[in-house]
């Protein structure tokens, strides 16, 4: 077990704990290493649901080892094969990841946190992208946090790089829900547990199909669809799971899906 990247399985499941004292920061050699961890848990069949959490309670992720920049490491160093964090540039991650935050998530941390599919978040965790006080960019929270609060909101966040504590964050739709610090963990497993037993192929045409029409006209999007372009779509409409479904409903029971 790498002691910085904890990883444990269970059942269907795998969880991610972030564990670099004091404050979860992320270094080159550590983004690699969990690019690593999320491109195996996307290529093995037998995990649906990753959870990812940081270690500790003050800290779900800091966002870039300022120590690691100070030693002459560059922002466009190699990050690995899922960009910064290992997963919010990881290409075909077609497996729902719920992000578990466990305290502070700032800079490259927020933008961890907002490439997974869910946010749970500690009542005591709070949100801040401070690049611009370091007269810098957040550049994949400038592209990506307009289209998951409100416009308004984003660029305050951006212009001026002001908190935002947990209550704001899922009033403003930042984050699904809040906890209790000490039920944080136990209800991302009930989550996970809950997308574990749903059907994969179904999540992976969800998946796919977001990232392809995310830029689209509504019209051209319908018709990628329609015309079953996705990889996914294709595998899902000739799946066993498709015809299980169908007849699991007509028997009034509940599906077993294997996931072809």
């Amino acid at each position: 077990m790498n002691p910085e990247i904890q990883t444990s399985v269970n059942g269907a499941v795998l969880e991610v704990v972030l564990n670099r004292p004091k404050a979860n920061a992320i270094d080159a050699v550590t983004s690699r290493k969990m690019g690593e961890v999320f491109a195996n848990f996307r290529d093995d069949p037998a995990l649906r649901v990753a959870v990812l959490t940081g270690a500790g309670e003050k800290f779900f992720c800091a966002g870039w080892d300022l120590k690691a920049a100070a030693e002459g490491e560059q922002a466009d160093a190699d990050f690995g094969v899922g960009g910064f964090g290992g997963l919010q540039e990881l290409p075909d991650m077609n497996k729902p990841v719920i992000a578990a935050v466990n305290g502070i998530a700032c800079g490259g941390g927020l933008e961890l946190a907002i490439s997974a599919d869910m946010i749970i978040a500690a009542e005591h965790a709070s949100f801040a992208l401070p690049e611009i006080n370091a007269g810098t960019i957040a550049d994949a929270a400038t592209i990506k946090l307009p289209k998951r609060i409100p416009w308004h909101i984003a660029m305050e966040m951006l212009l001026t790089g002001r908190w935002m504590d947990a209550k704001e964050a899922h009033a403003r739709g930042l984050v699904n829900e809040v906890t209790a610090a000490g039920d944080l963990m136990p209800r991302a497993r009930e989550l996970a547990s809950l997308l574990a037993e749903g059907p994969p192929l179904v999540f992976a045409a969800i998946k796919e199909c977001i990232r392809l029409t995310e830029t689209m006209p509504t019209q051209q999007a319908l018709k990628l669809l329609s015309g079953r372009v996705p990889p996914t779509i294709q595998t899902l409409y000739a799946s066993e799971d498709m015809r299980e479904g169908a007849k699991a409903f007509a028997e009034k029971r509940k599906p077993v899906w294997k996931g072809r």
